[in-house]
């Protein structure tokens, strides 16, 4: 079935010619962006808790995804930490979601914001090691 949808379509042109450290710093993107939606939620008065939920487990899924993709062969020690913080991330926001308190989620939101900045960093210079010819790093994804 063709997607109709321009940004749809665009996202997935997107998600398709990006290179792994791209992709990995794509997700941390969409983990963060659940996280606000969920604590601009839990801002207002009247608070839709099943919408909160929603976010929460979206933000949930992508640290899953996360896990999912470490390389404990090729990542060693550094793939080690990355599944224990994803852990800790996806207990905390297991906790976010139970008891709908900003805490759990500003610390998360927190945590992914600095691995993103590292990922993007390894990935901004895998890319132009690319481009220059030589192969691309991978160190725990």
């Amino acid at each position: 079935m063709k997607n109709n949808n321009p940004l749809e379509a665009y996202r997935e042109t997107q998600i398709k010619t990006a290179n792994q450290g791209k992709l990995i710093v794509m997700l941390y993107d969409g983990a963060i962006r659940n996280i606000n939606l969920a604590l601009e939620l839990l801002a207002k008065k009247k608070k839709k808790l099943d919408v909160i939920s929603n976010y929460i487990i979206k933000a949930q899924d992508i640290i899953t995804e996360l896990i999912v993709s470490l390389d404990f062969e090729k990542g060693g020690e550094i793939a080690k930490n990355l599944f224990s913080l994803y852990v800790f991330m996806n207990r905390e926001l297991l906790d976010a979601n139970i008891t709908k308190k900003n805490k759990p989620l500003e610390d998360v939101k927190m945590l992914l914001a600095e691995l993103r900045e590292a990922w993007a960093e390894v990935a901004k210079k895998s890319a132009g090691e690319n481009q220059k010819g030589s192969a691309g790093i991978n160190i725990a994804g």
